[in-house]
Protein backbone atom coordinates (compact mmCIF):
# COMPACT_ATOMS: atom_id res chain seq x y z
CA UNK A 1 0.00 0.00 0.00
CA UNK A 2 1.40 3.36 -1.01
CA UNK A 3 2.06 5.93 1.73
CA UNK A 4 1.12 9.45 0.64
CA UNK A 5 3.50 12.35 1.00
CA UNK A 6 0.63 14.82 1.01
CA UNK A 7 -3.13 14.82 1.46
CA UNK A 8 -4.92 13.18 -1.48
CA UNK A 9 -7.07 15.64 -3.42
CA UNK A 10 -10.16 15.00 -5.55
CA UNK A 11 -9.73 15.05 -9.32
CA UNK A 12 -11.41 18.43 -9.52
CA UNK A 13 -10.41 20.38 -6.43
CA UNK A 14 -12.72 23.27 -7.34
CA UNK A 15 -15.84 21.15 -7.01
CA UNK A 16 -16.95 18.64 -4.40
CA UNK A 17 -16.24 15.12 -5.62
CA UNK A 18 -19.00 12.66 -6.46
CA UNK A 19 -19.18 9.29 -4.73
CA UNK A 20 -17.90 7.63 -7.90
CA UNK A 21 -14.95 10.03 -8.01
CA UNK A 22 -14.12 9.28 -4.38
CA UNK A 23 -14.03 5.54 -5.03
CA UNK A 24 -11.95 6.02 -8.17
CA UNK A 25 -9.55 8.24 -6.23
CA UNK A 26 -9.15 5.60 -3.53
CA UNK A 27 -8.41 2.85 -6.03
CA UNK A 28 -5.89 5.05 -7.82
CA UNK A 29 -4.12 5.48 -4.48
CA UNK A 30 -4.01 1.68 -4.03
CA UNK A 31 -6.95 1.00 -1.71
CA UNK A 32 -9.01 -2.16 -2.01
CA UNK A 33 -12.47 -1.35 -3.41
CA UNK A 34 -14.33 -2.86 -0.46
CA UNK A 35 -12.17 -0.91 1.99
CA UNK A 36 -12.88 2.27 0.03
CA UNK A 37 -16.61 1.63 0.08
CA UNK A 38 -16.59 1.02 3.85
CA UNK A 39 -14.63 4.22 4.46
CA UNK A 40 -16.86 6.26 2.18
CA UNK A 41 -20.03 5.02 3.86
CA UNK A 42 -18.48 5.86 7.22
CA UNK A 43 -17.59 9.37 6.01
CA UNK A 44 -21.19 9.84 4.87
CA UNK A 45 -22.56 8.66 8.21
CA UNK A 46 -24.22 5.66 6.59
CA UNK A 47 -24.32 1.98 7.54
CA UNK A 48 -21.69 -0.45 6.29
CA UNK A 49 -24.56 -2.51 4.86
CA UNK A 50 -25.45 0.20 2.31
CA UNK A 51 -22.95 -0.61 -0.43
CA UNK A 52 -25.80 -0.89 -2.93
CA UNK A 53 -26.84 2.64 -1.96
CA UNK A 54 -23.42 3.89 -3.08
CA UNK A 55 -23.99 2.47 -6.56
CA UNK A 56 -27.44 4.01 -6.82
CA UNK A 57 -26.12 7.43 -5.73
CA UNK A 58 -22.73 7.46 -7.46
CA UNK A 59 -23.29 10.97 -8.85
CA UNK A 60 -24.14 12.46 -5.44
CA UNK A 61 -21.51 14.93 -4.20
CA UNK A 62 -19.98 15.22 -0.76
CA UNK A 63 -20.67 18.26 1.40
CA UNK A 64 -17.66 19.93 3.08
CA UNK A 65 -18.03 17.97 6.33
CA UNK A 66 -18.24 14.66 4.48
CA UNK A 67 -15.34 15.61 2.25
CA UNK A 68 -13.14 16.40 5.25
CA UNK A 69 -14.09 13.10 6.92
CA UNK A 70 -13.30 11.23 3.70
CA UNK A 71 -9.84 12.79 3.41
CA UNK A 72 -9.02 11.90 7.03
CA UNK A 73 -10.24 8.32 6.53
CA UNK A 74 -8.15 7.98 3.37
CA UNK A 75 -5.02 9.25 5.11
CA UNK A 76 -5.47 6.83 8.01
CA UNK A 77 -6.02 3.83 5.74
CA UNK A 78 -3.11 4.75 3.49
CA UNK A 79 -0.94 4.83 6.62
CA UNK A 80 -1.88 1.19 7.23
CA UNK A 81 -4.55 1.58 9.91
CA UNK A 82 -7.23 -1.15 9.73
CA UNK A 83 -10.59 -0.11 8.33
CA UNK A 84 -12.24 -1.39 11.52
CA UNK A 85 -10.26 1.07 13.67
CA UNK A 86 -11.24 3.95 11.41
CA UNK A 87 -14.94 3.12 11.35
CA UNK A 88 -14.97 1.73 14.91
CA UNK A 89 -16.98 -1.31 13.80
CA UNK A 90 -16.39 -4.82 12.46
CA UNK A 91 -18.79 -7.53 11.32
CA UNK A 92 -17.97 -10.96 12.71
CA UNK A 93 -20.13 -14.06 12.37
CA UNK A 94 -23.20 -11.91 11.74
CA UNK A 95 -22.57 -9.64 14.74
CA UNK A 96 -21.53 -5.99 14.65
CA UNK A 97 -18.68 -5.40 17.09
CA UNK A 98 -17.14 -2.16 18.28
CA UNK A 99 -13.35 -2.34 17.89
CA UNK A 100 -10.43 0.00 18.41
CA UNK A 101 -6.67 -0.13 18.91
CA UNK A 102 -7.08 -1.84 22.32
CA UNK A 103 -7.95 -5.11 20.56
CA UNK A 104 -7.07 -7.00 17.40
CA UNK A 105 -9.14 -6.40 14.30
CA UNK A 106 -11.18 -9.66 14.06
CA UNK A 107 -10.35 -11.58 10.88
CA UNK A 108 -12.89 -13.47 8.74
CA UNK A 109 -10.61 -16.54 8.91
CA UNK A 110 -11.30 -16.78 12.65
CA UNK A 111 -14.90 -17.62 11.78
CA UNK A 112 -13.46 -21.04 10.81
CA UNK A 113 -12.65 -21.57 14.48
CA UNK A 114 -16.21 -20.64 15.50
CA UNK A 115 -17.69 -23.01 12.91
CA UNK A 116 -15.57 -25.86 14.22
CA UNK A 117 -16.45 -25.07 17.83
CA UNK A 118 -20.16 -25.17 17.05
CA UNK A 119 -19.71 -28.48 15.24
CA UNK A 120 -18.10 -30.25 18.22
CA UNK A 121 -20.48 -28.90 20.86
CA UNK A 122 -23.19 -31.39 21.87
CA UNK A 123 -26.78 -30.45 21.14
CA UNK A 124 -28.60 -28.97 24.13
CA UNK A 125 -31.07 -31.87 24.25
CA UNK A 126 -28.17 -34.33 24.55
CA UNK A 127 -26.91 -32.89 27.84
CA UNK A 128 -28.46 -32.80 31.29
CA UNK A 129 -26.59 -29.64 32.29
CA UNK A 130 -25.56 -26.37 30.64
CA UNK A 131 -22.49 -26.59 28.43
CA UNK A 132 -19.49 -24.62 29.65
CA UNK A 133 -17.33 -22.80 27.09
CA UNK A 134 -14.13 -20.81 27.65
CA UNK A 135 -12.61 -18.33 25.18
CA UNK A 136 -8.98 -17.55 26.00
CA UNK A 137 -7.56 -14.20 24.86
CA UNK A 138 -10.98 -12.87 23.93
CA UNK A 139 -9.91 -9.41 22.71
CA UNK A 140 -13.04 -7.74 21.34
CA UNK A 141 -15.08 -10.74 22.51
CA UNK A 142 -15.67 -11.87 18.93
CA UNK A 143 -15.41 -15.64 19.44
CA UNK A 144 -17.18 -15.78 22.80
CA UNK A 145 -20.01 -13.54 21.64
CA UNK A 146 -20.49 -15.50 18.41
CA UNK A 147 -20.70 -18.78 20.34
CA UNK A 148 -23.08 -17.31 22.92
CA UNK A 149 -25.28 -15.88 20.16
CA UNK A 150 -25.65 -19.25 18.43
CA UNK A 151 -25.79 -21.32 21.63
CA UNK A 152 -27.81 -19.29 24.16
CA UNK A 153 -28.14 -22.48 26.24
CA UNK A 154 -24.39 -22.50 26.97
CA UNK A 155 -22.51 -20.75 29.76
CA UNK A 156 -19.70 -18.82 28.06
CA UNK A 157 -16.69 -17.30 29.82
CA UNK A 158 -14.20 -15.00 28.12
CA UNK A 159 -10.69 -14.40 29.46
CA UNK A 160 -8.05 -11.82 28.64
CA UNK A 161 -4.93 -10.60 30.43
CA UNK A 162 -5.62 -7.05 29.21
CA UNK A 163 -8.13 -5.02 31.21
CA UNK A 164 -8.31 -2.61 28.26
CA UNK A 165 -9.36 -5.43 25.95
CA UNK A 166 -11.90 -6.69 28.48
CA UNK A 167 -13.48 -3.23 28.57
CA UNK A 168 -14.07 -3.46 24.81
CA UNK A 169 -15.45 -7.01 25.08
CA UNK A 170 -17.78 -6.14 27.96
CA UNK A 171 -19.15 -3.17 26.03
CA UNK A 172 -19.82 -5.40 23.03
CA UNK A 173 -21.59 -7.96 25.21
CA UNK A 174 -23.75 -5.24 26.73
CA UNK A 175 -24.58 -3.76 23.33
CA UNK A 176 -25.52 -7.19 21.95
CA UNK A 177 -27.32 -8.22 25.17
CA UNK A 178 -25.36 -11.46 25.38
CA UNK A 179 -24.65 -12.84 28.89
CA UNK A 180 -20.97 -13.76 28.44
CA UNK A 181 -19.00 -13.69 31.70
CA UNK A 182 -15.58 -12.02 31.68
CA UNK A 183 -12.44 -12.67 33.70
CA UNK A 184 -8.98 -11.08 33.80
CA UNK A 185 -6.46 -13.92 33.69
CA UNK A 186 -3.04 -14.77 32.31
CA UNK A 187 -4.37 -17.58 30.11
CA UNK A 188 -5.65 -20.25 32.52
CA UNK A 189 -3.73 -19.08 35.61
CA UNK A 190 -6.74 -17.43 37.32
CA UNK A 191 -9.43 -19.69 35.81
CA UNK A 192 -11.31 -22.09 38.07
CA UNK A 193 -13.44 -25.05 37.04
CA UNK A 194 -13.68 -27.29 34.01
CA UNK A 195 -15.25 -26.75 30.59
CA UNK A 196 -16.67 -28.72 27.69
CA UNK A 197 -14.83 -26.55 25.16
CA UNK A 198 -11.82 -24.28 25.33
CA UNK A 199 -11.21 -22.16 22.27
CA UNK A 200 -8.49 -19.60 21.64
CA UNK A 201 -7.02 -17.33 19.01
CA UNK A 202 -3.78 -16.53 20.87
CA UNK A 203 -0.70 -14.61 19.72
CA UNK A 204 1.22 -16.82 17.29
CA UNK A 205 3.58 -14.56 15.29
CA UNK A 206 7.32 -14.86 15.88
CA UNK A 207 8.85 -11.85 17.61
CA UNK A 208 11.07 -10.97 14.62
CA UNK A 209 8.55 -11.70 11.86
CA UNK A 210 8.94 -9.07 9.11
CA UNK A 211 5.17 -8.97 8.55
CA UNK A 212 4.73 -7.21 11.91
CA UNK A 213 5.43 -3.89 10.23
CA UNK A 214 2.10 -4.11 8.43
CA UNK A 215 0.39 -4.78 11.78
CA UNK A 216 1.97 -1.87 13.65
CA UNK A 217 -1.40 -0.29 14.50
CA UNK A 218 -2.61 -3.36 16.38
CA UNK A 219 -1.65 -4.32 19.97
CA UNK A 220 1.67 -6.16 19.69
CA UNK A 221 1.08 -8.19 22.86
CA UNK A 222 -1.87 -9.81 21.09
CA UNK A 223 0.24 -10.72 18.07
CA UNK A 224 3.70 -12.00 19.06
CA UNK A 225 4.68 -15.04 21.10
CA UNK A 226 8.38 -15.76 21.36
CA UNK A 227 11.07 -16.67 18.83
CA UNK A 228 8.90 -19.20 16.96
CA UNK A 229 5.46 -17.77 17.76
CA UNK A 230 4.46 -20.83 19.79
CA UNK A 231 5.14 -19.76 23.39
CA UNK A 232 1.51 -19.01 24.26
CA UNK A 233 0.20 -22.02 22.36
CA UNK A 234 2.54 -24.22 24.41
CA UNK A 235 1.25 -22.74 27.65
CA UNK A 236 -2.39 -23.20 26.67
CA UNK A 237 -1.95 -26.78 25.49
CA UNK A 238 -0.05 -27.73 28.66
CA UNK A 239 -2.65 -26.24 31.03
CA UNK A 240 -5.86 -27.03 29.15
CA UNK A 241 -6.30 -30.71 30.12
CA UNK A 242 -6.74 -29.71 33.75
CA UNK A 243 -9.64 -27.44 32.77
CA UNK A 244 -11.51 -29.75 30.39
CA UNK A 245 -14.21 -32.27 31.14
CA UNK A 246 -13.53 -35.77 29.78
CA UNK A 247 -14.45 -35.65 26.11
CA UNK A 248 -14.02 -31.87 26.01
CA UNK A 249 -12.30 -30.16 23.09
CA UNK A 250 -9.44 -27.67 22.82
CA UNK A 251 -9.49 -25.70 19.54
CA UNK A 252 -6.72 -23.26 18.62
CA UNK A 253 -6.06 -20.80 15.83
CA UNK A 254 -2.44 -20.57 14.69
CA UNK A 255 -0.25 -19.43 11.82
CA UNK A 256 -0.62 -20.87 8.33
CA UNK A 257 2.64 -22.82 8.68
CA UNK A 258 2.28 -23.98 12.31
CA UNK A 259 -0.33 -26.74 12.02
CA UNK A 260 2.08 -29.67 12.21
CA UNK A 261 3.84 -28.28 15.27
CA UNK A 262 0.58 -27.49 17.06
CA UNK A 263 -0.77 -30.96 16.33
CA UNK A 264 2.45 -32.32 17.82
CA UNK A 265 1.90 -30.29 21.00
CA UNK A 266 -1.67 -31.58 21.29
CA UNK A 267 -0.62 -35.20 20.77
CA UNK A 268 2.16 -34.90 23.35
CA UNK A 269 -0.35 -33.50 25.85
CA UNK A 270 -2.54 -36.59 25.44
CA UNK A 271 -5.29 -35.22 23.23
CA UNK A 272 -7.12 -37.57 20.87
CA UNK A 273 -8.70 -36.98 17.45
CA UNK A 274 -6.01 -34.36 16.82
CA UNK A 275 -6.70 -32.62 13.51
CA UNK A 276 -6.52 -29.32 11.64
CA UNK A 277 -9.11 -27.29 9.72
CA UNK A 278 -8.46 -24.94 6.81
CA UNK A 279 -9.29 -21.25 6.54
CA UNK A 280 -10.91 -19.39 3.64
CA UNK A 281 -7.65 -19.50 1.67
CA UNK A 282 -7.19 -23.24 2.17
CA UNK A 283 -4.43 -22.95 4.78
CA UNK A 284 -4.47 -25.20 7.87
CA UNK A 285 -5.35 -22.37 10.26
CA UNK A 286 -6.88 -24.15 13.28
CA UNK A 287 -5.88 -27.30 15.14
CA UNK A 288 -7.53 -29.09 18.02
CA UNK A 289 -8.06 -32.28 19.91
CA UNK A 290 -10.35 -33.98 22.39
CA UNK A 291 -9.52 -34.89 25.96
CA UNK A 292 -9.93 -38.64 26.36
CA UNK A 293 -13.18 -39.80 27.96
CA UNK A 294 -12.60 -41.45 31.32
Amino acid sequence: MTSPSHSPQPANADAAPSLAQCLAQAQTLGLDRLDAQMLLLHSLGRSAHERAWLLAHDTDRLNPTQQAAWQVALQRRLAGEPVAYITGLKEFFGLTLAVDARVLDPRPDTETLVDWALAVLPKSEDTNRPLRILDLGTGSGAIALALQHVRPDALVWAVDASEAALAVARANAAQLKLPVKFLASDWLAQVNGVFDLIVSNPPYIADADPHLTALRHEPQQALTSGPDGLDDLRRIVAAAPGHLNPGGWLLLEHGHDQAEKVRGLLTQAGFQQVQSHTDLAGHARCSGGQKPAQ
